[in-house]
């Protein structure tokens, strides 16, 4: 049964990650796991993704709490201010169900693309400091440091891109901010910065896409070590 926060009426936490998984006719043996921005769901970010990976699996997954009738993955207090013990319990939740879900289906995640919008690419980069051994290579877009003290996961061997939008007045001041805390980790960083706002588009596809160009994931580490 789903659960409402006992001090907050607006605020319900669902007991497990939705999920959605759009096979390609034409499978390569990758993944690309896919976290929604905040009011969004599982099937959000498939549009967006299928035509940058057309022979990726795609994996879309829904984050567990609903404020004020908003899907998000952790609570947030305003709109640049989240509830800390709230992002380490959910981020923990969703390693755990990752690699669940990953040893139930038989997915190879050394081999996953991680693709994080908004709020999902907050949390994916507070997972990635956390469990530097899930993450390989992460794309996050519109994303900014949410923890007041980010993990000190040493990130040597992750490829990372970042993409902010010049018009995003509220995110885009602290883009740099993130991608300085990866890089001081040992993250290799790739930031660009579209003529958008805080919405996604073509512009950011395209850079994707550059990107991804100059990646070769059967480079990346194919041992996953599981943390419990």
């Amino acid at each position: 049964m789903d659960k409402t926060d006992s001090s907050r009426t607006d605020i319900v936490r669902h007991n497990r990650f939705r999920y959605q998984i759009d096979n390609p006719a034409e499978p390569d043996g990758t993944i690309v796991i896919l976290l929604h921005g905040s009011g969004g769901n599982e099937t959000t970010l498939l549009p967006f993704a299928r035509p940058v990976w057309p022979h990726s699996v795609l994996i879309g997954i829904r984050g567990r709490l609903v404020q004020a009738g908003e899907t998000r993955w952790y609570r947030k207090i305003t709109p640049t201010l989240f509830d800390q013990s709230d992002i380490a319990h959910e981020s923990q939740a969703f390693f755990a169900f990752l690699n669940a879900l990953a040893d139930e289906q038989g997915y190879d995640l050394s081999r996953a693309t991680f693709v994080g919008y908004s709020n999902g690419a907050n949390l994916l980069a507070v997972v990635m400091m956390q469990h530097p051994d899930l993450v390989r290579r992460a794309i996050l877009m519109r994303s900014m440091p949410v923890l007041n003290r980010m993990p000190a996961g040493n990130l040597h061997g992750i490829k990372v891109l970042t993409i902010s939008g010049k018009r995003d007045t509220l995110y885009s001041p602290y883009a740099q901010e993130l991608s300085s805390l990866l890089q001081e980790r040992g993250a290799t960083i790739e930031s660009h910065m579209t003529d958008g706002n805080h919405l996604t588009g073509d512009e950011d596809q395209t850079i994707i896409r550059r990107w991804l160009a100059a990646q070769n994931p059967d480079k990346f580490t194919s041992v996953r070590k599981k943390q419990r």
